[in-house]
């Protein structure tokens, strides 16, 4: 039983990067900015606390998928802003085409007469 919980966690923290770095995509973000584009690019039904975000930027920066500089923000707060890297580019690529397959797959489970029928 556990490998399965541990696949479970694997996906979901998979998930949770493939949404940041895609989020970086778009351009430089601080974390809370992060977690407000994507609660908003998923109309209000993703939303990531910050005891899963920040291990995920902190385990992306490891991977030298993201970097990192300390900025002032607007508020006159120093706060840490995340950056995609070239590395992170490719990871997204990649991990963009592993979610559409999976996607499909699950598609595919849920509708299984559909396939057969457009073919």
């Amino acid at each position: 039983m556990k490998p399965r919980y541990q696949n479970r966690i694997e996906l979901l923290q998979g998930t949770l990067d493939l949404l940041i770095l895609q989020t970086l995509r778009w351009g430089p973000q601080h974390g809370y900015g992060i977690s407000n584009a994507i609660r908003a690019n998923s109309g209000d039904v993703l939303q990531v606390d910050t005891g899963s975000l920040y291990p995920a930027l902190h385990r992306l920066e490891r991977q030298k998928w993201i970097a990192a500089d300390w900025k002032v923000s607007e508020n006159k707060q120093r706060v840490r802003v995340y950056r995609l890297t070239a590395g992170g580019q490719k990871q997204l690529e990649s991990e963009r085409s592993r979610w559409e397959q999976v996607s499909e797959a699950i598609a595919g489970v849920l509708n299984p007469g559909r396939k057969e029928s457009e073919a």
